[in-house]
């Protein structure tokens, strides 16, 4: 292979946003699409309060439905980097062309929804990621939200997905109190402001956790942080990349999709610890989640979008 051949193939970054449905993947595609530069103002599906589709959206249908009927691909560059970031169908009726992208990109978020937790149709997924030892993001999201405590949500995801996970990540409070997130990877604050669609300069730098200014921006649930954190380090191994490039260990983000807040964790860790471009393993003789007695379909349904104009073309 010349070098030229080379270079061209470590310039590339394919990764996957999957997800049960309406866990919220097509807005956070929307979020990954800002932080690159390939939009200004970021879309949501069926927000009154963001006028703005979602550029990955843009067949009639699935603006009507708020729901992704086929693979999107948005390809920009970042940083020298040519990303090609697929928003998948989560329907199951659409799940057939989830699966055979799986098959080509090199890494996965998986969108779960803090609310209703790890759901059958995430499972299914899942499975075909192991299957390829894909590196795997855990994002749960909608923190914002009444939903499940954070603690039980990551036993569950250990549990029924049978991988260890490591939150990179954590809440502060949730629901109707939700401050923000702490990073455990850079030891930051993201303060939570609702429907944000542009970037903005929100990262609040705290010398540790005892710092007197945490009280001051979070008021009373600074105490509970400070047990969270201490509780989470003392359970959780320390935050190693190897595992998860292997396809081993779920590093894990709580957030909301809707604002800057870790969707941009995420973004981050794809640039710190980027899995590279792999060969394709044949699908021949490989369990199928629509059907485990048959390999999967080699068919091809992708399609590809500009985000800035919404147009089509094809794969």
């Amino acid at each position: 292979m010349s070098a030229h051949i080379q270079d061209q193939i470590d310039r590339r970054r394919t990764f996957a946003i999957i997800s049960h449905p309406d866990a919220g993947k097509t807005t956070l595609t929307e979020k990954f699409l800002l932080f690159g530069g390939a939009i200004q103002t970021a879309g949501a599906v069926k927000n009154n309060k963001i006028t703005k589709s979602a550029a990955s959206d843009f067949m009639e249908i699935e603006r009507q439905r708020g729901i992704s009927v086929a693979t999107s691909v948005m390809a920009f560059h970042y940083r020298d980097i040519l990303i090609n970031l697929l928003d998948t169908p989560g329907h199951r009726d659409f799940a057939e062309d989830t699966y055979r992208t799986l098959t080509a990109v090199d890494s996965v978020i998986l969108v779960i929804d803090c609310v209703k937790g790890v759901e059958p149709q995430t499972e299914r997924l899942m499975e075909v990621c192991r299957m390829r030892n894909t590196p795997v993001i855990v994002f749960i999201n909608k923190m914002d939200l009444e939903g499940r405590d954070p603690t039980d949500l990551l036993d569950e995801v250990e549990a029924k997905l049978n991988i260890q996970v490591r939150p990179l990540s954590w809440p502060i409070s949730q629901g109707h109190t939700f401050q923000g997130v702490y990073n455990l990877y850079n030891k930051s604050l993201r303060l939570f402001q609702a429907d944000k669609t542009k970037v903005a300069k929100e990262v609040v730098a705290i010398d540790s956790l005892d710092d007197e200014d945490l009280d001051g921006l979070v008021g009373e649930h600074a105490d509970t942080l400070r047990e969270d954190v201490e509780l989470i380090e003392g359970v959780y191994d320390a935050w190693d990349p190897q595992p998860y490039l292997e396809g081993n260990w779920l590093p894990c983000s709580l957030a909301v999709r809707s604002t800057t807040l870790v969707s941009k964790k995420c973004w981050t860790l794809l640039w710190t610890s980027p899995p590279t471009p792999s060969h394709a393993k044949p699908l021949h003789g490989w369990w199928h989640p629509m059907n485990p007695n048959s390999p999967a379909s080699s068919s091809k349904s992708t399609r590809t979008s500009t985000p800035s104009t919404g147009t089509a073309s094809p794969f």
